[in-house]
């Protein structure tokens, strides 16, 4: 389209029922998620009692999700590649499915045609003269779709920033869409507990001058940031970012001078926060946004200096195995980007992969630092794979180590309480006492 016909771009717009009109039973969708969730396309496509067999693929998505009820999983079925709050009691009760797959293998289901889609529900910014789109806070599997899906439907949200990088859609290829004018969902701050800052305090000191950086949302990730104000010349390569990285870039510590990959810019797949983070990234040539087939590729993020990725879990076991993604057999999240980074932080030149969790769970009543691992629960980052360790009691290195060195290392910052329960556990377990 030409710029002049640009202007009128907003009366080619329909209402959200008739948008979702184009969707049949059994087809499979794609739905865009974290900030970028589509929900009054998710409103209307909920009301249609018509449907059958339709499958929704997604990541994360925010806000409401009225296609996650048991009655609405009669007619659209939720098929989560990472399972947020809202679906897993879903999963766990059955009337949801999940994925167990790797963040940077999502975009191959699609491209593949493993997962052929039939539609995309997307978010998207308006137009620009050119008649551009922009997938706006996240692309991470929405870059595929958009390329890939037989039709796509969109929101084109007056709010949604516009970014830079791999994001830009044509209206031309929405088949329908609808334009809105409501702010995108948001990622609440919570304050840091004494907990949290410990650890903050503990990883930060784990990060070098001239580190590439890969984090994620939550207080731990944020503490960790918050102390890194006197480091120099910092780059980040990461899966996605919140406003806890505002001030680094700002505030000059980020620099990305020393990256091989996309030097003197930030790149991420997605990102989830306030208000004042969307304004950040809104046109803001400095960052990059690709799909998260790019942005986790081992290969790609083994070639910047001194990557430090930074991942949570919720248990990890004496011999250093790693769940993340489950309570025992109850899906909590996913497989993510994790192993991707903690791999590519490995093979990277100075690279230190850190795993960063609380020592205890439930009130201080579970140890997160077990002897073995709940019966059911998925090994995310494999004793193979795993370096560091941190908790607020200290952080340990595993890599190289013997299954006695290991657990020695890990009972060290296992909660005191636990202790001497670990060491007689261990000792059942391999009949090796420890000192």
């Amino acid at each position: 389209m030409m710029a002049a016909e640009m202007k009128g771009w907003r009366s080619g717009g329909v209402d959200a029922q008739t948008a979702v009109s184009l969707i049949r039973p059994g087809m499979r969708l794609f739905v865009h998620g974290a900030s970028a969730t589509p929900t009054p396309l998710l409103d209307a496509l909920a009301l249609r009692r018509d449907l059958s067999d339709v499958l929704l693929y997604h990541l994360h998505t925010s806000g409401p999700m009225p296609f996650a009820d048991p009655e609405a999983a009669k007619h659209c079925r939720s098929v989560s590649l990472f399972t947020g709050p809202g679906l897993r009691t879903p999963v766990a009760e059955g009337y949801a499915d999940f994925v167990p797959v790797f963040l940077s293998d999502i975009p191959g289901l699609f491209t593949s045609g493993t997962v052929r889609l039939d539609a995309a529900l997307l978010q998207v910014s308006p137009p620009d003269a050119h008649g551009f789109c922009s997938l706006g806070t996240s692309v991470d599997a929405a870059r595929a779709a958009a390329d890939t899906s037989r039709l796509v439907i969109a929101e084109v949200n007056e709010r949604m920033p516009r970014t830079h990088g791999n994001t830009f859609v044509p209206l031309s290829r929405f088949d329908a869409f609808v334009v809105t004018d409501r702010p995108l969902h948001e990622h609440p701050h919570t304050e840091e507990t004494d907990v949290e800052r410990r650890i903050g305090e503990l990883v930060a000191a784990l990060v070098d001058d001239g580190s590439t950086l890969q984090m994620g949302i939550g207080a731990i990730p944020d503490a960790v940031l918050s102390r890194l104000g006197n480091k120099v010349e910092l780059g980040v390569h990461t899966e996605m970012f919140s406003d806890g990285l505002i001030p680094l870039i700002e505030g000059g510590v980020v620099t990305n001078r020393h990256k091989v990959i996309a030097r003197g810019r930030t790149v991420t797949s997605f990102v989830t926060g306030s208000r004042t983070l969307f304004d950040f990234v809104d046109d803001n040539p400095t960052l990059e946004f690709h799909g998260c087939d790019r942005t986790n590729d081992t290969s790609i993020i083994r070639r910047n200096p001194k990557v430090v990725a930074v991942n949570s879990a919720l248990q990890v076991d004496l011999t250093g195995q790693v769940c993340a993604d489950s309570l025992g057999h109850r899906i909590y999240s996913g497989i993510g980007g994790q192993l991707d980074f903690i791999r590519g932080a490995a093979l990277s030149e100075g690279g230190k992969p850190i795993i960063a969790l609380p020592s205890t769970a439930a009130g201080g009543t579970v140890s997160r630092i077990a002897s073995e691992l709940t019966a059911g629960a998925g090994v995310v980052t494999t004793r193979g794979h795993v370096h560091w360790v941190v908790t607020e009691h200290g952080a340990v290195n595993l890599h190289g180590r013997t299954l006695r060195e290991r657990a020695e290392a890990l009972i060290s910052i296992a909660h005191p309480d636990f202790r001497a329960e670990l060491r007689r556990e261990f000792a059942r377990i391999r009949h090796v006492t420890l000192g």
